[in-house]
């Protein structure tokens, strides 16, 4: 799993851990991290004991959002890490109402 660097880190408002994401969907541990595995959702290592820690917004309420695993397939397809696609999809972009 990709460590994230400080800058990277802070364009994300919120982190949900594993064992979080798996409440909200209700959801045993180990499908979430199989979705992350199949690239349903990307994770990575931050925080002090370095867990997978995946974006909140990410989660909408008891589901992941619509649209998000087409949209890091693309990202991945085009050869972006698990950094870029989360630097892209929280960088402020001036031609949108916020952030992709």
């Amino acid at each position: 799993m990709t460590e994230i660097d400080t800058k990277t880190d802070a364009l994300v408002p919120a982190w949900l851990t594993l064992p979080d994401i798996a409440e909200k969907l209700d959801v045993e541990v180990t499908r979430v991290r199989q979705l992350v595995k199949e690239g349903q959702l990307i994770a990575v290592r931050r925080g002090e004991n370095r867990a997978l820690h995946v974006p909140a917004a990410f989660i909408d309420e008891d589901k992941v959002v619509k649209g998000l695993t087409g949209t890091l397939t693309l990202l991945r397809d085009n050869g972006f890490t698990v950094e870029e696609m989360i630097e892209w999809l929280f960088t402020p972009d001036p031609s949108l109402p916020g952030t992709p």
